[in-house]
């Protein structure tokens, strides 16, 4: 098996099937959700583009191409409904509608960051707005999720937790058994996964045997299902459905996201170069753009023009460029910095 089935473009409702969900929106949440990617992914650029710089301490793992699951997701969502995610954090931080300054303090190692300086890109948390933490080890959110939901369910709070996860995790002994404990249970989780189809630099066909991943979950007796990880209303409307399902008390659900990164595992640039996946494959993911797609279908529907595009842009570009002037302006952690957080007998 040679892994070409599944490495090129999901081939599902897709870039044609926004029609089928935009019902129930009103014009003006389907631009919010249009200008909610659009700044995820300006964010990105700059962060991208500022990097060899080497002002920002800490490694990064950008979110360039997946940016509709992030986005699609956190709108189905309350703000007291809880998020935790692995590495690739930047998206479901900013969706959950995170703090940008305390966000890129964070990667600048100032006192003021989300996490004190003490987390950098990887371990991002407000949780004002319900994001409850990050886990750079692989796996290593989806039992606290688990358990976090499982909290919800005995306190009687109305609370759904979402995992973001992807495709490398479903290989951890931990999720298996998240995914047991959670249907035994019946608590209120989404394990969110977004399928990107590598792991680092090694390809799912040569990890995993020739499957789909919403049916291995549903084989631990999970509501599971799959959704054009390009296309953002279809995300949302799979969220919701499962956010429904565990608030009226039926249960977990499993989502796989097909979608894709542009850029590298981590840091800055494109490393398809190194051979591991073809100039070829990127391509083809980007001609799929979950923000351009979005954005000419919004245009042709009459509810996006050049003149509200480019104000958007416009706005974006220059809170951009006040916070990372704030961010570099922050203070850098003091001595006694060292004895917050720390507990002790």
């Amino acid at each position: 098996m040679d892994g070409t089935n599944i490495h090129y473009p999901y081939q599902g409702e897709g870039v044609r099937g926004f029609d089928r969900f935009t019902g129930t929106h009103p014009p003006a949440d389907l631009v919010a959700l249009y200008r909610s990617m659009l700044r995820i992914r300006r964010i990105e650029e700059e962060i991208e583009r500022r990097y060899h710089e080497d002002q920002m301490k800490t490694p990064i793992h950008l979110v360039i191409g997946q940016e509709a699951t992030a986005v699609g997701c956190a709108a189905a969502l309350r703000p007291k409904d809880l998020v935790y995610s692995s590495h690739r954090t930047h998206g479901a931080y900013l969706a959950k509608g995170g703090d940008l300054k305390a966000m890129l303090s964070e990667m600048h190692c100032r006192a003021n960051g989300c996490a004190g300086s003490r987390g950098g890109s990887m371990h991002l948390i407000d949780k004002r707005v319900g994001m409850a933490g990050t886990s750079a080890i692989v796996g290593g959110a989806v039992p606290i999720a688990t358990g976090a939901a499982l909290a919800a369910q005995m306190k009687g709070d109305d609370r759904v937790v979402v995992v973001f996860l992807g495709d490398a995790t479903t290989e951890e002994g931990v999720t298996s058994e998240s995914l047991n404990f959670a249907a035994l249970k019946q608590v209120p989780v989404i394990f969110f996964c977004e399928n990107n189809f590598y792991s680092v630099q090694s390809p799912l066909w040569s990890r995993q045997p020739n499957r789909d991943l919403h049916a291995w979950a549903a084989a631990h007796r999970v509501a599971a299902t799959r959704v054009d990880g390009t296309n953002v209303l279809a995300v949302y409307d799979a969220t919701r459905t499962a956010v429904a399902r565990a608030r009226s008390g039926g249960g977990p659900t499993f989502i796989e996201a097909p979608v894709y990164r542009f850029r590298a595992h981590g840091g800055a640039g494109d490393d398809s170069s190194t051979g591991y996946r073809s100039e070829a494959e990127r391509q083809e993911w980007e001609a799929v753009c979950p923000i351009a797609v979005f954005g000419d279908y919004l245009e042709r529907r009459g509810l996006l023009d050049g003149t509200a595009a480019k104000g958007m842009e416009d706005a974006i570009a220059a809170e951009i460029a006040e916070i990372f002037a704030v961010a570099l302006e922050s203070p850098d952690p003091t001595e006694e910095d060292l004895y917050r957080h720390v507990y002790a007998e």
